[in-house]
């Protein structure tokens, strides 16, 4: 029985087909690669509060988040205050985690006091040259990697919370700095 969500019945990465959400997302940015210090903040904590929860919760929430992070432009988000996490924990369209929404201001704040050569530069400094292999299937994607590993760690030496191994590697997949498309995956290059 055909995927009501694949409608055009290409065949995609296995987890991309259980919502349209998903679809669309899929199709139109996961792999891609993705540049810009707004762009990368925004994927990083939006990976940082995917964290223990679905990431179509985080999709749906999305813009939502934009509003509430100022378009996750980094001077506006370095300089929210107690008063914006009082705002933040009331917003009903975001995931209200104080730990999460403290650990992205205080990401914001971490870039612009340790990261001079800039967040564009640092994050694709750690993707893999040359390419890994494409998984075959989606049991030979991993969790983590080598260089999500030691994105991580000198994420957290400069100051960033929220941002271990598994998260690192997440955000390298949704930005194309790996590309994690099955082989059968229309998407696959």
């Amino acid at each position: 029985m055909p995927n009501p969500t694949n409608v055009d019945e290409r065949p995609r990465c296995g987890w991309a087909t259980a919502a349209p959400e998903y679809v669309d997302y899929h199709d139109t940015e996961w792999g891609t690669p993705l540049h810009g210090e707004a762009p990368l903040f925004e994927r990083l904590s939006l990976e940082a509060f995917q964290s223990g929860l679905s990431w179509l919760i985080i999709l749906r929430k999305r813009p939502a988040f934009r509003t509430a992070f100022a378009d996750f432009d980094v001077d506006t988000v370095a300089g929210f205050d107690d008063g914006d996490v009082a705002r933040l924990l009331g917003d009903p369209g975001i995931v209200r985690n104080r730990a999460k929404i403290e650990a992205t201001i205080a990401n914001a704040r971490a870039i612009r006091d340790a990261v001079p050569e800039g967040l564009d530069e640092l994050l694709w400094s750690f993707a893999p040259v040359p390419p890994a292999a494409r998984p075959a299937s989606l049991t030979d994607v991993p969790a983590t990697s080598t260089a999500s590993v030691a994105m991580a760690k000198e994420l957290k030496r400069r100051g960033l919370k929220f941002v271990g191994p598994t998260t690192a590697y997440a955000l390298m997949q949704a930005t194309g700095m790996v590309d994690d498309h099955v082989a059968t995956c229309w998407r696959a290059s």
